[in-house]
């Protein structure tokens, strides 16, 4: 079928770790595009791989192998996918010598099509760290690896920046993926300055929020209690505090981060910024775990990504919620369009 000039540019949606939920996901949002109004998109990943697992989840699903610009008119009638080169051949939650070149070559696939300007954004299934890890994967997780690869391609530093979305709270962790005992060492006052700047660059330009409000979470029980119980949130967390209302962001802080979920809270402020992990995951998971979405800021691209891992216990089930990947491909649409504060 023709490619029409007018046609918007799809998503890049990757396979993710190939034995988990992610197929399963991407199928079941295909076939919920109507009711869903989903924007189109495209899986990288093996046709032969797709079409056994929709038949095995009794989906059967028509499948057109494509180029990115034949997204659009393939996407009503048929779930577009773009060939990775290499056959699949992991089974439901059990990865295999397969599984790392897939998912690792439909990240770099992606990845070179919204840099090229054929995908308005990419949106990434889950992967296994533990399978990649055992391929020779040296990077922590998706958002490190996308930091990198941007980073190669435009010869400019990147700090990539993971967002928790939702309609009900947006959460940014300043430390990601390290042991909580490292988190002091990690945490310096430079760190969450040039986060949250990130932060409140990209919630204006993607999300469209002229002044953004950022509140900004201690690091100790109570945000240390005038230094009573740990000196960090004046000494490393009030500076970057300071800094930033000199640049002219809405922010406050360090407050404690055990009242600052509550619906009152809130209403207060546009995204959360936390120390570590936990502490921004935990309040976002609990609101929002089918919906929630994970948002990569600071790259010269929108990617997105469900807010969960690969599920391998329900893997090939059919019981896997596609809820998240739904949240996540609208949210990228969104995205790539330009904000309107």
């Amino acid at each position: 079928m023709a490619v029409r000039a007018s046609d918007p540019l799809p998503l890049a949606l990757t396979i993710g770790e190939p034995a988990g939920i992610g197929p399963d996901i991407a199928i079941a949002a295909w076939h919920e595009r109507h009711s869903l109004q989903l924007p189109p998109f495209y899986l990288i990943a093996d046709s032969d791989f797709v079409e056994r697992r929709a038949a095995s989840l009794g989906l059967p699903t028509a499948i057109e192998v494509v180029a990115p610009a034949q997204t659009a008119s393939t996407f009503s009638h048929a779930l577009p996918v773009v060939a990775l080169e290499g056959r699949i051949t992991a089974s439901p939650a059990k990865p295999d010598d397969s599984s790392a070149p897939a998912a690792i070559g439909a990240i770099r696939r992606a990845f070179d099509d919204v840099m090229a300007g054929h995908a308005a954004a990419m949106v990434t299934n889950p992967i296994a760290k533990s399978v990649l890890y055992r391929a020779g994967f040296t990077d922590p997780g998706h958002t490190e690896f996308l930091g990198r690869l941007a980073s190669e391609r435009t010869g400019e530093p990147m700090l990539p920046v993971m967002m928790i979305w939702s309609d009900d709270l947006a959460v940014v962790p300043v430390t990601i993926h390290i042991p909580l005992r490292d988190v002091k060492a990690a945490l310096t006052s430079e760190l969450i300055l040039d986060v949250s700047r990130i932060v409140a660059r990209d919630m204006n330009a993607r999300f469209g929020i002229r002044n953004p409000r950022l509140a900004v979470a201690g690091l100790n029980p109570h945000a240390g209690e005038d230094s009573s119980i740990g000196d960090e949130d004046m000494t490393i967390i009030a500076p970057a505090i300071e800094a930033l209302t000199r640049d002219g962001i809405d922010v406050r802080g360090p407050l404690p981060a055990d009242t600052m979920f509550h619906a009152a809270a809130r209403a207060k402020y546009d995204v959360a910024i936390c120390m570590y992990h936990d502490q921004a995951l935990i309040p976002v998971k609990t609101l929002a775990f089918d919906s929630g979405v994970n948002v990569t800021l600071g790259l010269p691209f929108v990617r997105t990504s469900p807010d969960h891992g690969t599920a391998f216990d329900i893997a090939g089930s059919g019981r896997a919620n596609s809820a998240s990947l739904v949240a996540a491909l609208k949210l990228a649409a969104r995205l790539a369009r330009p904000a309107t504060a």
